[in-house]
């Protein structure tokens, strides 16, 4: 691992049987979590780390199946659903010495922080949530030839084989595809870092689209169970996107109102990659959540 967050101390922590993360923790004071995206590591947290450790204790780990965390083999559609994950990440807490946390989350990671909120609502004491929708929403609004931005999605649902397969062929092409195209502000992630990422996606294709497949299927599973059971998000919740909502003709803050009691909903001019390319909104956001 070339990148580290300045200040922040490194350690491997168990979480699982066969699973144990890489965590960077720094500060000290109330604690939050912070859990990236795709096709990152943890260091895409590094502006907004650096900040919120003046006055929180923060925790920055890789998700299992990405960065220096473990990469189980999938044994079934559970080893990487969110539900697993986000068990992962309670446990790390906990084994840090904190039974209670707040909790922000982009992209893959943000989807985890969801599950989290509704698995354990006595445990997160606030929710932030960077550029996605619950899965069972997600699935629901792309349709037509609008879904062609989500085409990633589509592959990496496919059964195991064939998407390892041409994914691994062109590994560096697939990952830096989303990089370039998902940011408004190519100097936010600068090419040794870019490098990095591409190197840790390419090292874990299989645990990646493992991830992935799991959204497809018993990610759906669990959203949906508790759409019945009338389950939704009881911490104050913040949630930042791009304004999908225009482009794919739906209301975005409707769609989170069913799932949240206690809703801020933001739309950014920054691209994708917001909390590298607007640290400074992600930070305000941030300590504007942490203070209700």
């Amino acid at each position: 691992m070339t990148f580290a967050i300045p200040g922040f101390d490194y350690q491997r922590v168990a979480v699982d049987d066969d699973v144990t993360l890489n965590v960077a923790v720094g500060g000290t004071g109330r604690p939050i979590v912070l859990l990236h995206g795709f096709p990152q590591t943890h260091v895409m947290w590094r502006h907004v780390a650096a900040d919120l450790a003046a006055d929180h204790t923060v925790i920055c780990p890789d998700l299992r199946g990405y960065g220096a965390s473990d990469k189980p083999a999938a044994r079934d559609g559970d080893t990487y659903s969110k539900r697993t994950m986000a068990a992962d990440i309670v446990t790390l807490a906990g084994k840090l010495g904190h039974e209670r946390f707040a909790l922000a989350g982009h992209d893959r990671g943000a989807l985890v922080a969801i599950r989290a909120g509704l698995d354990h609502p006595a445990t997160i004491t606030h929710l932030a949530t960077l550029d996605v929708l619950p899965t069972l929403d997600m699935w629901d609004i792309l349709h037509g030839t609008t879904a062609a931005v989500a085409f990633h999605l589509y592959l990496m649902a496919q059964p195991p084989g064939l998407p390892e397969q041409m994914i691994s062929a062109s590994a560096d092409a697939f990952f830096g595809y989303f990089l370039d195209v998902w940011t408004q502000s190519p100097q936010a992630i600068p090419a040794d870092l870019r490098a990095e990422y591409l190197k840790a996606s390419r090292e874990a294709v299989p645990s990646i689209i493992a991830d992935y497949r799991a959204s497809a299927g018993i990610d759906i599973e669990h959203d949906q169970a508790d759409r019945a059971a009338g389950s939704r998000l009881t911490m104050p919740v913040t949630v930042v996107q791009q304004d999908w909502g225009a482009a794919l003709g739906y209301d975005a803050a409707a769609l989170w109102r069913t799932w949240a009691a206690d809703l801020e909903h933001r739309t950014t001019s920054a691209g994708h990659f917001m909390a590298e390319e607007a640290p400074d909104e992600i930070i305000k956001m941030l300590r504007s959540l942490l203070a209700r």
